[in-house]
Formats: C-alpha cells, sequence, structure tokens
C-alpha cells in the first residue's frame, strides 16, 4: 500500500493522540488538524516515532461555514483519506455542537465525496446514532439506546445528521470507503485488544485505545464500508474485524437508506 495522506480532524482529542502514533506506524503520513495552537507539542509528541510523518495545521472547525471552506483545507492538505473524530463536547451549548459536530462535519463529508482524490472518510460516531431498534437488540438495549438519545437530543441529532449524509453520499459513490464506528461508553483504561464489533448490544463500555486500533485496522483494509458497532468484549481484535469484514456485517442493518438519501442534498 502506498503511503496515504490523511486530513485527521480533532487532532487533538483522546482518541486521536492514541490513533496517530497508529497511523504512523503504518508509514502513513498524517496532517493533524487542531484549534489551539498550545496543543502543537501533544501531537508532535504523539506522532515522534514515525515513521510516517507528522504536520500540524490550525483551523477552527467551529469557522468552517460551506462546503467551499472545507475543500480549501482539503485541497491545501492533500488529503487522500479523511477521519473525522472532532466534537463540541459538549462545551459551548446547542448551537456549538451543531456548528461542530453536524454542519462541519457534513461540510468535509460534501468535500470530501465530491474530491476525484479522496477515496476514504472515517467518522468517530456512537452506538445509538440510528434511527430505529436494531433487530439484534433487546429491550433493554433499545430502552438504553432511546434514554442515551433523549438525554442529549441536540448531541443525537447532530451525529445522526452526519453519519447519514455520510452513509446516503457515500452509497452513491462507487468504491467509495465510506466508514462509520460507532463505540459506545468511552474509558481512558488500558487498550485491552479484545472487543464486541459489528452487532453489539447497546449498553457497554470500551477503551479509547481499542476505539483508535479498530478505526485504523478498519482504514488499512480495501472496500471497507458501512456502520460498524464496537464495545468491549472477550474476540482479539484481529480476529473480530477478520470476521465482520469476512462475513460483511453492517451495523446499518434495518435503517431506512431512502429515507437517508430524500433527507441528504445531492452533490
Amino acid at each position: 500500500m502506498a503511503s496515504p495522506r490523511i486530513l485527521l480532524l480533532g487532532g487533538h482529542g483522546k482518541v486521536s493522540l492514541l490513533m496517530t502514533p497508529k497511523l504512523l506506524s503504518r508509514s502513513w503520513n498524517v496532517t493533524s488538524v487542531i484549534r489551539n495552537p498550545d496543543q502543537k507539542a501533544d501531537i508532535l509528541e504523539a506522532g515522534k516515532n514515525g515513521p510516517g510523518r507528522i504536520d500540524v495545521l490550525v483551523e477552527s472547525l467551529e469557522d468552517v461555514k460551506s462546503d467551499e471552506q472545507a475543500k480549501a483545507i482539503l485541497e491545501k492538505t492533500k488529503a487522500e483519506w479523511v477521519i473525522w473524530s472532532a466534537g463540541a463536547g459538549g462545551k459551548g451549548g446547542p448551537s456549538r455542537t451543531n456548528a461542530i459536530d453536524r454542519d462541519a462535519c457534513i461540510h468535509f463529508i460534501r468535500a470530501a465525496l465530491s474530491s476525484s482524490t479522496i477515496t476514504k472518510f472515517l467518522i468517530v460516531s456512537a452506538l445509538s446514532s440510528r434511527r430505529d431498534r436494531a433487530a439484534w437488540w433487546d429491550d433493554e438495549s433499545w430502552a438504553m439506546a432511546r434514554k442515551i438519545n433523549e438525554e442529549m437530543p441536540i448531541y443525537y441529532k447532530a451525529k445522526l445528521a452526519a453519519d447519514e449524509t455520510l452513509t446516503a453520499l457515500g452509497e452513491q459513490k462507487k468504491d467509495f470507503g465510506y466508514i462509520v464506528l460507532r463505540p459506545g461508553g468511552l474509558t481512558d483504561d488500558k487498550e485491552v485488544g479484545k472487543i464486541s464489533f459489528g452487532k453489539t448490544k447497546a449498553r457497554g463500555m470500551v477503551t479509547r485505545g481499542d476505539v483508535a486500533e479498530v478505526a485504523v485496522k478498519l482504514l488499512e483494509k480495501e472496500s471497507v464500508r458501512g456502520w460498524f458497532d464496537l464495545l468491549g468484549g472477550e474476540e482479539e481484535t484481529d480476529a473480530a474485524v477478520e470476521r465482520v469484514l469476512r462475513e460483511g456485517i453492517n451495523s446499518m442493518e434495518g435503517e431506512d437508506l431512502e429515507a437517508m438519501k430524500k433527507d441528504v442534498a445531492p452533490l
């Protein structure tokens, strides 16, 4: 595999900082986007062992108000793959959540899908981000997902809008690798290396390190498309990823793709 140029949006997030050395260890080149220039040292420290190249770009995602602005950043960095691991993090109220988690994310999705050189887009989302009950969920899982979404309605709607935009547009572009990685509750515990992956229950936790590892493993595979739910579990990470991809498991099963397409403006 040639060394791709990756744009990592939300580069100072906890998952991103754990993901950065994993990306670089595969000789992939990363431009990490951060809002605060004081965070640059942390990014360079995370990427110090390479062998891929790490660059830092200071840009406020909150200020990205159009597809054209997102496109300018993609072109500036010559991105071939895009990772969205950014978010308001509950800071700044509903307007900021919508501005970052929904609007800016969608602008980057649309700009990426309009590009002839970008071939993959991975978004770190949330397990409860779906319209309907998953067929494999029991009553407890469905109740838990609804409870989470009702407690954080702005966040839920923002994430769902971004996920559905990537899915609807990604489905319409042949050979485009769109990946919606959907972890449960996140912990800062040490990476375990054992997960529940593909079709999981709705309640559970997973380490940020395991999320970072799964994201990179999905990116290094070819022709990966779809939604992938993730919790801590008992299956070795390598085996779980291989099984899910081999069996064609897609956690989007049961969602209405045609409804998504109707809600998403064409490119």
